[in-house]
Order: C-alpha cells, then structure tokens, then sequence
C-alpha cells in the first residue's frame, strides 16, 4: 500500500484502485446523471487528482455529494459556466449553478490571460456548485509564472460552520484562501488552506469512511471537544484556525465575498487576483531568489516530532510522483461509489 497523506483515523481498511479504473467508474456516474461528457472527465479528473495529491477530502469522497446535488437541481448539469463583463469594466465567471470547478478552471485561465496582457487582473466567480482544490489550479498557474490570490466565502447565515474567536456556535462558513507564486528547483510554492482548523471536506471524509478527525478541530453542540465527525453534523462546529488571526481572515474573505460581490448563490462568491512575476523579475532570477530562500528553510533543523521542514505545495508534488497512478481510498467510501453507480445503471 502507498503512503498515504490523510487527516483521518481510519476504523476500516483501504482499498487500492489504478487511477484510470477509478476515473471510468466516476465519468460513467456523472454521464449517468446527464452531465456532458468533456464535463464528466473535467470533474472526475479534479477529483482523482486531488487523491493522487494526498487531499482526499477534495477528492473521491465527493462523487456522492455531488451526484445527490445534481439529482436534486441544486447543481444543474444543462449549463457551462461563461465569461461576462459588467457595465463597471469587471470580468465576472458566471458559473450557472453548474459544477464550480470548470468554472474555477475557466477563471483561472481568464485571469491568467488578461493578467498577461496589462500584469494583473481581478476576476470574481459567481453562481457556482463547489470549486474543488483550489491549489491544483494555484500550482498551475504559478507553473506559467503567474501568483495567485483566491479567496471566497458568503451565506454565512446558511453555511454557519466555524465558531468566530470567542464564539460558542458556529457563524462563518470555511472561507479558504489560497495562493500560490513560482517557485525554485521542486516547483511553485500553494497554500491552500481553510480557515477553520480543519476544512468541512475532511469531515465529509471522516463521516464517508467511518473516521475519527484529529483532536482539537471540532467541538459537538455543547462545545465539548470531538473526534466523531456525527457530532458536528448534529450541531457542532469547527474550530477557527489560528483562533484570532483564523477569524479575522474568515472575516475579510466573507466581506470581500457577500459585501463586495454581493448576495451570494446556495454556495459561494469567489475573488481571484492574479499577477505576472514577469513584470517584476525574469523568471530564472525569481526561482534562484526563491530557491535560495526554500533551501534555506528545507535546512532547518527539525523539531521533535517532525522529520523535515516541509514547504507548502511540495509534499502535493511529491505525493502524486510517488503514487504511480494508484490512489489508497477508505473501503467505505469506494463501496459508496460503487453503490452508487450500480443504481444508477439500473434506473
């Protein structure tokens, strides 16, 4: 079995699945449920990705959330997401309440074209189902030179998971930021991150695979710490990352998205800034910069517990050159799958 990157204490087992059997069995899911089939590959390829990546809460596990969206019309499957601009001179992606992340991909490649052309850009994306990993798209874009800054949220009424800095309940939704800049010899540098101390897919997964979630993120309605991904779904609520400084970025990212981009759809707005490092520096002397920096950093000495200091976007690397096209899914969860795509073949 291949060393597997995870956040879960597994109760079960994992089962090993090629890549390629595992991406037939998901586009012929999302066939099934009347999605074009460019459209099919796009989403299914994300996912995988993100498992070959070791972020399986971005991964698999949500076939099954997805599928009951589309089922349900809270995810529309008849529409593209496309290009608008607006009477103020601002680039908007209407995604259409398809599936965010084609067009979180269609946003990325926009900005990173208009960013090319005048050195920066800013795009917002709106109407869409969830985005996926948002660092696949961070990395590359950072590959080709561009940094990006992403961040969203909004319906904070509706999506009220993480407890602000001294809160007892939840009142804010995730709000991931991400970003990521070119970096030196091992590829661009991605943070990728919830503001949460843990982001709600990993508890998704926990509650898919029959898992326990690392101590200190979550507390049940009571406030009482939990490891039982039920508690939260019952009522609980997600800690704040970095308590003071965690709610003050959830903060900003939900009034840039909701006060800024305005009412947000059963989702979320998102705001994407990207910026040409070519414009700065020529792309040889950023990376001899940045690997001067990374190397640097890679040699510190570890702390007890730790084998090595690890930078952000690396490990993602490493994980899906290392995994020979094989991803490591919880028993539990791929049996949800498979279910799933029996019943729909016999409907």
């Amino acid at each position: 079995m291949i060393n597997i990157l995870t956040k879960l204490e597994l109760r079960g087992d994992r089962i090993a699945i090629a890549a390629d059997q595992a991406s037939a069995i998901i586009v012929d899911i999302f066939n099934l449920l009347d999605c074009p089939n460019d459209i099919s590959l796009a989403i299914t390829e994300h996912l995988i990705n993100a498992n070959l990546s070791g972020v399986e809460s971005h991964g698999v596990m949500r076939v099954m959330q997805y599928a009951e969206r589309m089922q349900n019309g809270t995810m529309r499957v008849d529409v593209r997401p496309e290009v608008i601009t607006t009477e103020t001179g601002m680039t908007v992606v209407d995604g259409g309440m398809g599936s965010g992340i084609p067009a979180m991909h269609m946003a990325y490649e926009t900005s990173i074209s208009l960013a090319a052309e005048s050195g920066l850009a800013a795009v917002s994306i709106l109407n869409t189902g969830h985005t996926g990993r948002h660092g696949a798209f961070a990395d590359d874009a950072a590959e080709k030179g561009f940094l990006t800054i992403c961040t969203g949220g909004g319906n904070h009424r509706v999506h009220s998971q993480v407890a602000p800095h001294g809160g007892a309940r939840g009142m804010l939704p995730t709000n991931p930021w991400c970003i990521g800049i070119p970096g030196g010899d091992l590829g661009p540098v991605v943070m990728d991150f919830s503001t949460g101390k843990i982001a709600g897919g990993w508890i998704y997964a926990a509650q898919s695979a029959g898992a326990l979630l690392p101590e200190g993120c979550v507390v049940d309605r009571d406030g009482n710490p939990t490891r039982d991904p039920n508690d939260y779904f019952n009522g609980g609520a997600i800690l704040p990352m970095g308590e003071h400084k965690g709610f003050a970025l959830s903060l900003v990212a939900e009034l840039i998205a909701e006060a800024m981009l305005g009412p947000s759809s059963p989702e979320c707005n998102w705001f994407l800034i990207t910026i040409d490092t070519r414009r700065f520096r020529q792309p040889d002397v950023l990376k001899a910069a940045a690997e001067e920096v990374l190397a640097d950093l890679r040699n510190c000495p570890p702390a007890p517990g730790f084998e090595r200091v690890e930078i952000p976007g690396e490990r993602e690397r490493k994980q899906r050159s290392q995994s020979n096209g094989i991803i490591a899914i919880p028993e539990e969860t791929w049996q949800q799958v498979l279910t799933l795509s029996n019943e729909l073949q016999k409907e």
